[in-house]
Order: structure tokens, then sequence, then C-alpha cells
């Protein structure tokens, strides 16, 4: 690879992720205000969101670096819901999602600085949770913790334990990097995962 890959991002989450297809990346934080904006809808905001991520990255990367930038919300009864804070919030957010059907939306950008080429899109995640007592989401949150976490859980744990079932293209969408939507993009500036 003769370009540089570089995920702008300091979430644990996503790193583990890219880890996945093998190829060297570098992360930085990108430093970006993830304010949403008046009448913005889910889709746009994490568009947005991601594009900034990945220019905010290239504006600290070598000329010949390749950005990858990406951005997600959980949207309960077509509000956005971000990360609780504080055990109160996550009680509220998973009581809200008990029995509902939430859905995910996460923005990904990848953005080659030396050509100025940028690709984006969004991809959508359902989750059905099961009905949940007081008990369970109590339980639930005393073992995971899990509230730097849009919509209050953590599916790559114990937080598979609260849902029916989960629909969508990717399941890494779900933790915040669609690697399926990432490699097509990946493959659209020369970088071929599995050679």
């Amino acid at each position: 690879m003769s370009s540089r890959l570089i995920l702008a991002s300091t979430s644990t989450f996503r790193q583990n992720l890219l880890k996945k297809l093998s190829l060297p990346f570098t992360c930085i934080s990108p430093d970006v205000d993830e304010t949403a904006q008046e009448n913005e809808s889910p889709q746009q905001l994490v568009e947005r969101l991601a594009i900034a991520k990945a220019k905010a990255g290239a504006d600290k990367s070598p000329s010949d670096s390749i950005i990858i930038g990406s951005d997600q919300v959980a949207v309960i009864e077509q509000e956005i819901v971000g990360k609780p804070l504080t055990h109160a919030n996550a009680v509220a957010q998973l009581q809200r999602c008990s029995g509902q059907r939430i859905t995910f939306y996460t923005g990904l950008a990848l953005y080659h600085k030396q050509s100025n080429t940028l690709q984006s899109a969004v991809e959508p995640f359902h989750v059905q949770f099961r009905t949940l007592s007081d008990a369970q989401i109590e339980a639930y949150l005393m073992k995971e913790q899990p509230y730097q976490c849009a919509g209050s859980f953590m599916c790559e744990g114990l937080g598979i334990a609260l849902f029916d079932a989960l629909e969508g293209r990717d399941p890494n969408t779900l933790v915040g990097l669609p690697l399926i939507l990432l490699s097509e993009m990946l493959r659209a500036q020369g970088i071929e995962v599995l050679s």
C-alpha cells in the first residue's frame, strides 16, 4: 500500500474493528464539534461529521494519506440519542429502548488527501430490544457500565443479551465502523484488502 491509512478517531472500538482488515494504519484525534445543526436529520448529521473528521484528520496528516472518518448516532422514536454519560441517563435510555426497534446510523467518509477525492455514505443498522425489566437494566449497567456508548449498551459484550434481533448488512456497523462499506471505498482507491 503506497498511501498511509489514517483513522481519524480515538475510539478503541473503531481501532479494533479496523485491525480486522489487517492493513497498517495510524490514529489521530480529529477534534470536531459534534453538535447537530438545526433541522439536520440523523443521516445528514453522521455523514457531515464523518466528512468533517476525515478532513480534520487530513489537516494533521502527510500528503499521501487516506483518512477514514466515522460517526454514529442512535435514533429512538425519531429522536437522536447520544452517549448517556451517567447511570441515570443510561437507565432512562434503556427503559425507552425496551421492546422497541432502534436504528443506528453510521456515517463513513474516506478522504484521499493528495487527489482531494472524497467518498461518503451512511449505513443503517436496526436493533430490536427485548422487553426489559428495571432489574435487568440495573444488572446490565452494573456489569458493563456503557456510559460512553450511544444507546447505553455494548453489543460486542454483554449488551447482546438485551436484544431479540439484529438487522443490517454489516454487524460491525453497530459497533461504529462498517467494514464492508469501508472495504468497498478502499477498493475504489486502489487498496485491496485481500492482496
